[in-house]
């Protein structure tokens, strides 16, 4: 049966709108009312759920079986390498060599279907979500997609004593079950709740780092019980020893709104991120690909194929190693896994996401995937009893996920980026590349952008700088 006549079992969040989808008020501001887009390897018949098996060559890693001369030589299988491959094959028939140092397709959007039959994330859930009809668009060529609007809720202790799991951003309903003397009934008493809280910074002047950010936006009261210890753990400071910009984004609602994001396109992949990158990629005679392949070591080695353009989407300071200037400082996350065989009712907790807040646990949020309505079949039959739950952890070691946001930092990243504006036939792109964390509507519209200058101009490079894409998510 198709996606649209099937139905999660009674458990998973929901409202009257279905698994995964706010109150009607708020549902209706998503542009996706149904299932959209085109997944091309399942029109061809293919009916996997999970990530397709790849030939021996792709996994190889051996560039020696490789074309000896490409148009592009992409230096990592993410989104913004994915972009630039398939837009420069299928518009102008320019050949690509994809190589990465991972074993899979994706970057940090990868997703898999685990044996006990949950789709899950290997680098933490992602939610697709745009203001960009362009960005939308582009998507619904590679993925079937279903309508998701992701809300999130935090477990914190209350004025009497009680943990209350209340939704973050924090709502009318967060105020009202935190503190005894509030009772805020409609938007105009909540902004006079916020107008009441607040704390300006000294002197008239602009907040000078998280605290008085955090404290001008929400108040006291509320950045003790949720945004101070939550921040610690995220980033290993507190809020004093944050840039203002870190804090100063904290949304301050005033509406009963209790969706994460307000993009009007929020939706997830059907059968999962992975998808997305394999009709992108996989069975185009231009774009060849080589995994478990390490760039550098290659590049030591004297073994890169000839190619016209590098595009390069790893660390920028890795590519600089060799100068032996000093390392950008990036947070990562470290997953603690369980499986969680018979839970009550099939699922661990409420909802997908539950953020801890407090000083009381060392993790930041658990995610239970088997809450999303892209599960594959047996999870969306309830025929998978168990559950699958990842405890999060915000670490300075691992795989690189967050820019460190503060004037050292900067200045260094600078200093990388003057260097790279001299690198003949090297483009420098994405996350990693640019210090700067991209959602993944950004990171898509950046390399779409980049494709568009390529066309217009001959020249394989940003329409606008990093910063004008406005703040991405960041850790959550």
């Amino acid at each position: 049966a198709d996606w649209e006549e099937r139905r999660m079992p009674t458990g998973p969040f929901a409202s009257s709108v279905g698994v995964g989808r706010a109150e009607p008020e708020w549902a209706a501001l998503n542009l996706v009312t149904g299932v959209c887009g085109r997944d091309g390897i399942h029109e061809g018949g293919n009916d996997a759920e999970g990530p397709l098996p790849l030939g021996d060559d792709i996994m190889s890693g051996d560039l020696s079986t490789c074309p000896r001369e490409v148009d592009l030589l992409i230096v990592g299988a993410g989104l913004s390498g994915a972009v630039l491959a398939e837009r420069c094959s299928r518009e102008l028939g320019m050949t690509s060599l994809v190589i990465d140092k991972r074993d899979h397709l994706g970057g940090n959007c990868y997703d898999h279907v685990t044996a006990d039959g949950i789709r899950c994330s290997k680098y933490g859930a992602h939610l697709f979500h745009t203001k960009f009809e362009r960005v939308w668009r582009y998507v619904q060529e590679f993925s079937r997609w279903i309508p998701f609007d992701h809300r999130v809720k935090g477990r914190v202790v209350a004025d009497d004593g009680a943990t209350r799991l209340v939704p973050i951003p924090p709502t009318q309903e967060t105020v009202n079950a935190l503190f005894e003397d509030a009772d805020v009934r409609g938007e105009t008493e909540m902004q006079a709740w916020y107008d009441a809280e607040r704390v300006a910074p000294p002197n008239g002047r602009s907040a000078s780092n998280g605290e008085e950010a955090a404290l001008s936006r929400v108040g006291r009261r509320l950045y003790e019980k949720i945004f101070r210890h939550y921040t610690k753990k995220q980033w290993d400071k507190y809020p004093e020893e944050l840039d203002a910009s870190v804090l100063m984004r904290l949304p301050c609602r005033t509406s009963t709104d209790d969706r994460y994001f307000p993009d009007q396109y929020q939706a997830l992949p059907a059968r999962g991120y992975t998808r997305i990158f394999e009709n992108m990629l996989l069975g185009d005679p231009n774009v060849t690909i080589r995994l478990n392949c390490d760039f550098f070591r290659h590049r030591a080695d004297g073994t890169l194929p000839k190619h016209g353009l590098l595009v390069y989407t790893g660390q920028i300071d890795s590519y600089y190693a060799a100068l032996g200037m000093p390392k950008l400082e990036y947070r990562s996350l470290r997953f603690e896994e369980e499986y969680v065989p018979n839970p009550d009712g099939g699922f661990y907790q409420e909802l997908m996401v539950v953020n801890y807040p407090g000083e009381d646990v060392p993790y930041t949020r658990i995610v239970e995937y088997k809450h999303t309505p892209n599960q594959p079949r047996k999870a969306r039959d309830g025929n998978a009893t168990g559950t699958l739950i990842a405890r999060e952890y915000s670490t300075d070691e691992g795989e690189p996920y967050y820019p460190v946001p503060n004037p050292k930092n900067r200045e260094l990243y600078e200093k990388y980026a003057a260097l790279a504006a001299k690198e003949r036939g090297v483009c420098f792109v994405g996350r990693l590349a640019s210090y700067k964390y991209f959602n993944m509507d950004q990171a898509i519209l950046n390399a779409l952008e980049m494709f568009d200058n390529l066309r217009e101009t001959g020249r394989l490079e940003p329409k606008r700088a990093p910063h004008e894409f406005g703040p991405g998510d960041g850790p959550k």
